[in-house]
């Protein structure tokens, strides 16, 4: 998107309570954001859009959706404003059913209408896969949008194996039953996320599908997993790297989570990563595969640290 084009429209929501919250905690406000594409995101946005401290931006997964960040965003919330939203066919945005329409450059030009339609500023962005690949590419195209960055799982080289695990798993009929999509999606993970509780799959299946009529649906546009589907057929071998878009974080504060059990970022890229970004933060999130929940204790307190040492 260019500099000079004109805001997109915002529409503002009634506040909505954070599942779980008592009356003390903070609200959400829903909003309908739509980008100068004329594609309607869904938006929820947390905390006080006054908090002088840096906002923080959440950008989720290929087909996941904003209540992946519920956790965090309920926790920096408390003090500083926190945007999730639905990326174009996810969640309860707008799907366009064309393949050609999910890219992350056109993702990121939805971004950044956002950016400027909420007056957000300069953001500290957390990105989970796809999200994290956004990230890099606004590095590289807009470096005045970015603050820092927190990449969840995600770097300049990505697996195959992981991608076509994930390719795979879009193939799977959806489940009939809310019972069945937790059973679908603990046999799916718990190999790689051994010490999940039940109620952690009861929440992931309820951030995974939505709800249509007491049955789990998909939250996402099928044509992204075709989409996915028709890269890997035509490719072969490892996938190309994109370590110059990396290169582009160097001036910025960056933390790198890693899951330890992650078959998409490997150790190797990893410990790449941490050696050639200047003052990079890192953690391994213990016992988690592609991607961490971002509410593993050991990833809260590298945030925390993460935010404290870069003053954001």
């Amino acid at each position: 998107m260019m500099d000079d084009m004109e805001p997109a429209e915002e529409e503002g929501g009634d506040p909505v309570r954070s599942p779980g919250l008592s009356a003390n905690d903070i609200f959400y406000a829903e909003r309908q954001f739509t980008t100068q594409e004329g594609v309607r995101l869904f938006v929820r946005d947390y905390g006080d859009a006054a908090s002088r401290l840096t906002p923080v931006l959440c950008l989720p997964g290929l087909t996941r959706n904003s209540k992946d960040f519920v956790t965090l965003a309920e926790w920096l919330g408390t003090e500083r404003r926190v945007v999730c939203p639905d990326l174009r066919g996810r969640g309860q945005s707008q799907f366009t059913g064309k393949i050609a329409d999910y890219t992350p450059q056109l993702e990121l030009g939805d971004i950044l209408d956002l950016i400027a339609g909420l007056g957000l500023g300069r953001v500290l962005l957390v990105g989970t896969s796809r999200g994290g690949l956004i990230a890099m590419l606004m590095a590289a195209l807009r470096p005045a949008a970015l603050a820092g960055v927190i990449l969840n799982d995600v770097g300049p080289e990505i697996e195959r194996a992981g991608l076509e695990r994930i390719s795979e798993s879009g193939t799977a009929t959806p489940p009939k039953s809310w019972p069945e999509a937790v059973a679908h999606l603990r046999r799916a993970n718990e190999r790689k996320f051994p010490n999940v509780t039940t109620q952690q799959w009861i929440d992931f299946a309820s951030r995974t599908y939505d709800d249509r009529d007491g049955t789990p649906a998909l939250a996402y546009d099928p044509k992204i997993m075709e989409g996915l589907h028709a890269a890997l057929a035509a490719s072969q071998g490892p996938l190309p790297a994109t370590w110059p878009l990396f290169g582009a974080l160097a001036h910025l504060p960056l933390l790198v989570v890693r899951g330890e059990n992650s078959d998409v970022l490997s150790q190797e890229t990893f410990e790449r990563m941490i050696a050639e970004h200047p003052g990079c933060h890192s953690v391994t999130a213990t016992a988690r595969g592609h991607v961490p929940f971002l509410d593993e204790k050991e990833v809260i307190a590298a945030i925390d640290n993460f935010l404290a040492m870069e003053n954001l």
